[in-house]
């Protein structure tokens, strides 16, 4: 296909801006969405780039200039327009943090990809199968935070939304064909749903950790405090924790309980980073040291008929997954495999309940769900 000259985005960073570009996208049917994030380059992650396209123009708005995007909620809640993601779950999860907005009926290319067996899922792969577009990725860890952008990052944000429009009328095509349109219908209205937040344990860093057996509770004690400690000193430098000291170094000074700067060298870190950090990470290691050792919490098993339910269903769904062409979780969610398994359910009302989300799932694959549970 033919690539067409596309005219610059247009730059949204004011008020005024912003009002002509929101009265455009609620007047369409459908706009594209995408945005990016500086995860890489922050300690505290925040969109950095709104990126919207209509089939006759490309928005890049730029929300550190802004401070009130109030006049989009109404957009992205409304059920008549569109709203066009790839890959959306990461976008709708900042877009809900930052920005407190609630989304009604999406469309998600990189999910309808997964629904028709796609085995390459990326943007990148798709518009170049179906467009003949070539996107650079270099940009996908660019500080999008960094202002002005350059040029060849503008260029890259803008390819995120411009064919969006036209690749999810080429997706619904195939799904429909494939009679698989019901199930991506299914799979966007529960991307809409927000799910509970989950609770920041701020002082058991050490928990992600509890699952190595190579480490003491000593260890984890003083790796706890090493964590807490880089933590601090990652929100003073307004920079991610790993882009301070990495997660082995802090575990190599933890195995050594390191008590001098040598040995902080020895266990790996810089001799700029002993210059700068040095002494806090010796208090922490003394700090570690003295407390009383933490305790691993109790490895939760299921009971036996849990774990056989799971494994039952786990291999009924990648069967039937290999049957159809496409990965296990697009015939069941692995949420549903928990809760199928927990609740057994034994009668037709039972199970029509639980799936009650996933009308065609249960439609299609019920009765075979629920012979396979003995009911």
């Amino acid at each position: 296909m033919p690539v067409e000259p596309l005219t610059p985005p247009v730059w949204v960073n004011t008020p005024q801006t912003l009002a002509r570009m929101a009265e455009d996208l609620a007047s369409q049917p459908r706009i594209a969405v995408d945005t990016e994030s500086n995860s890489l380059h922050a300690y505290r992650e925040r969109v950095c780039l709104i990126q919207f396209s209509t089939p006759k123009t490309d928005y890049l708005l730029d929300p550190l200039a802004l401070r009130d995007l109030s006049r989009l909620a109404p957009i992205f809640s409304n059920p008549n327009i569109e709203k066009i993601f790839h890959a959306a779950e990461y976008d709708l999860i900042c877009l809900r943090r930052d920005f407190g907005f609630a989304f009604e009926n999406l469309f998600d290319t990189m999910q309808a990809a997964r629904i028709l067996g796609y085995s390459a899922v990326g943007l990148d792969k798709l518009l170049d199968e179906k467009f003949g577009i070539k996107v650079d990725k270099r940009h996908q860890k660019a500080d999008w935070g960094a202002r002005p952008l350059k040029p060849d990052q503008i260029h890259y944000a803008r390819f995120d939304t411009h064919y969006l429009c036209a690749l999810r009328d080429i997706m619904e095509k195939e799904l429909c064909e494939k009679g698989r349109w019901p199930l991506a219908q299914e799979d966007f209205r529960r991307a809409c749903e927000a799910d509970e937040p989950k609770p920041k344990s701020n002082g058991e860093a050490w928990e992600r950790f509890a699952g190595r057996r190579d480490l003491s509770l000593r260890e984890l004690t003083i790796l706890g405090e090493l964590l807490s400690c880089r933590d601090e000193l990652a929100a003073q430098l307004d920079r991610p924790p790993f882009k301070v000291i990495e997660d082995d170094k802090l575990i190599s000074i933890a195995r050594t309980e390191a008590s001098t700067r040598e040995e902080l060298s020895d266990a790996g870190m810089s001799e700029k980073q002993i210059r700068l950090w040095g002494g806090p990470i010796l208090a922490a290691v003394l700090r570690g040291v003295d407390l009383p050792p933490v305790k691993r919490k109790p490895t939760h098993r299921p009971n036996d008929a849990v774990a056989v339910r799971l494994d039952k269903l786990k291999n009924w769904r990648k069967m039937v997954g290999q049957q159809l062409g496409v990965e296990s979780d697009v015939i069941l969610p692995k949420s549903y495999v928990q809760l199928l398994a927990e609740h057994a359910p034994r009668t037709i009302p039972e199970l029509e309940a639980l799936m009650a989300p996933l009308p065609w799932r249960y439609q299609q694959f019920g009765g075979q769900i629920l012979k396979l549970l003995g009911g």
